[in-house]
């Protein structure tokens, strides 16, 4: 059963009143009725374990009948820098991002990506990505809904990415083995960076070591790109324990 995210720090007392998309998801796609539990999250960790009252497309009341600290954040703070790739890729990419545990999404411009929308046309698509990502942290039972944003140039995915405490540069012609960095290194947060379906260029990963950021590689297979951010996250995850 997903949960629904309600705003933070409203200071809920006995009961709760949701209406919009959540109402009608609960009243006619899932069909619950008066009685049954339901789960909400104020988004910032907390999770009320709540008794319907009322269900119509309207308007579910629910009354709280317990408060705890939600289980399901990871620990290590994951962002993801996608390079914007064709078509819906991006929005799987979200979803199941999502789903693994990362803390932030940003997208952003690199040289050989094939779409180049301007930042009007990617803030009507950023609105459904935004709303993927708050579904797949109510379906994973997560704690918080994960920011996506866009679209970065590639030098402001640098300064960015560069502020983490260990900030992974994904390139087909590095030699350094993912498993060995995270072995290696000391961190709590961790910035993954993933091209598009072209690659990174030369240059790009030039200016990406000179910006601080280590050369990963995740092994002889050529992986498409949204394998590829799936992949690394899954494997930083369980290497963070957060997969056990």
């Amino acid at each position: 059963m997903p949960k629904f995210f309600i705003p933070p720090g409203e200071g809920y007392d006995n009961s709760l009143v949701l209406t919009g998309d959540d109402a009608i998801h609960i009243a006619k796609t899932l069909r619950m009725r008066p009685g049954e539990p339901l789960t909400l999250c104020d988004g910032a960790g907390t999770d009320y374990f709540c008794k319907i009252i009322s269900a119509s497309p309207s308007q579910v009341v629910v009354s709280i009948q317990k408060t705890a600290p939600c289980v399901a954040e990871p620990q290590l703070h994951a962002t993801l820098y996608m390079a914007l790739p064709k078509a819906d890729k991006l929005e799987l990419v979200v979803q199941k991002s999502v789903e693994l545990g990362v803390e932030r999404i940003c997208v952003f411009r690199s040289t050989t990506c094939v779409p180049d929308p301007d930042q009007r046309a990617f803030e009507k698509r950023l609105l459904r990505l935004q709303r993927i990502a708050r579904e797949a942290a109510g379906q994973s039972l997560r704690g918080a809904v994960p920011e996506v944003r866009g679209l970065l140039t590639y030098q402001e995915m640098l300064h960015s990415a560069s502020s983490s405490d260990l900030a992974l540069f994904f390139y087909e012609h590095g030699d350094v083995p993912l498993k060995t960095i995270l072995e290696h290194e000391r961190y709590q947060s961790i910035a993954l960076v993933i091209g598009p379906e072209g690659g990174f260029t030369e240059e790009e990963q030039k200016l990406a070591c000179d910006a601080g950021l280590k050369t990963a590689y995740l092994g002889a297979r050529i992986l498409r790109c949204e394998t590829a951010a799936l992949c690394a996250l899954s494997a930083v995850m369980f290497h963070a324990g957060e997969l056990a």
